[in-house]
Parts: C-alpha cells; sequence; structure tokens
C-alpha cells in the first residue's frame, strides 16, 4: 500500500464505527465511511461539520460549528478550494497525493518541454494541476460544468492560470473518439472514472461494461514516446489486479512497458492504523 504522510493540510484524526474525524486545514469535519468497521475511540466534540445518511439515500451536512461555504488547504505548492457537497465529498482526495507526486516526478525526469497531458473524469483538477505545475500543458475533461469551473477556481489559486490548460465540458467516451478522428496524441494519459456517471448528454458511463473499451480507444492517443497511463478507481469490488489485467491486455501486449498496482492509504494520526482509498494501476513505456 502507498501510503500518504506529507499532507500538512490534511490528518485524520480518528476512526471508528463508519466514520472518520478529519482535519481539513483548520476545520474539522466527521464523514462517513464504509471501510471503518472497526471500533475505536472516537471524540466528535471537535467536529465544525459532520454528514449523515439518508435511509431514503443520500444525506446531508449538519454545520455544528461555524465554517464558510468555501475554503483553502494547501499542498506542496498546489492551493485547492473547498466546499461541503452532497454525497459527504469536499472537492479533494487527498490519498491521490501519492498519484500527484509521481507525475510530477515522470514529467520533470523526462527532461521534456513538450509533455501533453489529458486528464478525463478530471474532477476539481488536482491532477491537472500538478502536471501544469510540473511544465506539461494539459486537456482537461469533465462531464460536469460544476466540476470544470471549480477546476478553473484551483488552477488559479495555485498560480498557473497562465498555463496551458484546455477545459472541456464533454462525454469522456465520444471526445475520445473525436480526437483519434483528429489525429491528436499524448504523451500521458490518467483517468478516475467513476462506478456509474452521466456524460454531457445525459450518456450513461459503467466501469464494468465501458471501462476496457475506454482504455483500448484511449491506446490510439498515446504517442510514440509516450511516458505514463494512469488509471485510478475507487469502485468498490474492482482490485487493482483488474486494473493491471487490463492495461496488460491493451497496452503491454502490444507497446511493451511495464506495470505498477497498488492500494492507496493514509495513516490515522499518532497511530498505526490506516485507512484504505482505493486503488491504482500504471502504465510506463519505460
Amino acid at each position: 500500500m502507498q501510503i500518504v504522510n506529507d499532507f500538512k493540510d490534511y490528518e485524520i484524526i480518528g476512526m471508528s464505527n463508519g466514520e472518520k474525524l478529519e482535519k481539513w486545514g483548520k476545520y474539522y469535519l466527521l464523514r462517513p465511511d464504509p471501510e471503518i468497521i472497526w471500533q475505536d475511540d472516537l471524540s466528535n466534540s471537535l467536529a465544525d461539520a459532520k454528514y449523515s445518511r439518508s435511509s431514503s439515500g443520500g444525506g446531508s451536512w449538519k454545520i455544528i460549528k461555524s465554517i464558510p461555504s468555501s475554503w483553502q488547504i494547501n499542498y506542496r505548492d498546489y492551493t485547492f478550494n473547498l466546499k461541503l457537497m452532497n454525497f459527504k465529498h469536499t472537492g479533494l482526495f487527498p490519498e491521490q497525493a501519492y498519484n500527484w507526486n509521481y507525475i510530477d516526478k515522470i514529467i520533470r525526469e523526462s527532461n521534456r518541454k513538450d509533455i501533453k497531458v489529458l486528464n478525463l473524469f478530471a474532477y476539481t483538477g488536482a491532477a491537472s494541476i500538478a502536471a501544469l505545475s510540473a511544465g506539461a500543458s494539459v486537456v482537461h475533461v469533465d462531464s460536469s460544468r460544476g466540476m470544470i469551473d471549480w477546476a478553473k477556481e484551483n488552477v488559479k489559486s495555485s498560480n498557473l492560470e497562465d498555463k496551458p490548460i484546455r477545459f472541456l465540458v464533454d462525454d469522456v467516451l465520444k471526445f475520445v473518439k473525436r480526437e483519434i478522428r483528429r489525429g491528436n496524441k499524448y504523451d500521458i494519459i490518467i483517468m478516475d472514472p467513476p462506478s456509474f456517471g452521466r456524460g454531457s448528454s445525459g450518456e450513461v458511463w459503467n466501469i464494468e461494461k465501458d471501462l476496457f473499451e475506454l482504455v483500448s480507444l484511449c491506446k490510439e492517443l498515446l504517442s510514440d514516446d509516450s511516458l505514463l497511463f494512469l488509471i485510478n478507481s475507487y469502485t468498490t469490488g474492482l482490485s487493482k489486479t483488474v486494473l493491471e489485467n487490463i492495461l496488460n491486455i491493451v497496452l503491454v501486449s502490444d507497446l511493451g512497458g511495464k506495470i505498477f498496482s497498488d492500494e492507496l492509504g493514509i495513516k490515522q494520526s499518532n497511530s498505526n492504523i490506516i485507512l484504505p482509498c482505493g486503488n491504482f494501476a500504471r502504465w510506463e513505456r519505460k
């Protein structure tokens, strides 16, 4: 497991009985997490806001203390704008710092100044910011106009608004097919597909049915000297081995290269307890 332990503006204070108390900058949030099936000491007194699930589906935030509608936290030179969203999210997944660091490393160590990155299901733009900061140009694609606007805020807050990035509200599969017809190529492709979703025109995405096709199509967008293909997943039951198998079949069998896959996790402060936070698999040509 790859454990993120250098995120100074984020920490897990405690975990017990399906809930975690986290510190995001100077604010404390209490949120549910299905992985936390153990019981331990957890004080709720610090929480500024709590997310509770509804028996009819979904849920809502309860503001316990004063908390702004938006606030910022930092990681390295990146600045992220956080908000209390539906479905318990804040607009950022801190465990992804491991992947941000790897994207940064690959770009900088290539010693190339013309690296093109395609970020699919790009959400609020953390991976795009990592690539921009390292010197790459980025095409950032998400089907949600709200997420695109949020990503623009994060890019601006990170002082990267003058860097080469294109934001596109689009269905990912349709966009990739058009890019193939246009003959465009990318050196790095990143994707964080949801389990289910809808495109900008109501297209339905199902990761179990559509991921293999998408990766197969994306292979045609890789440049001859491409560097990295990264898939991240939070889908329950979809193991890192499944992601690895897809990359082996689609990429290694034709292009060679190597694959590395693992879990991501965050360690609770002052404890040996680790929260698992999804899987990833990456292909590299070298």
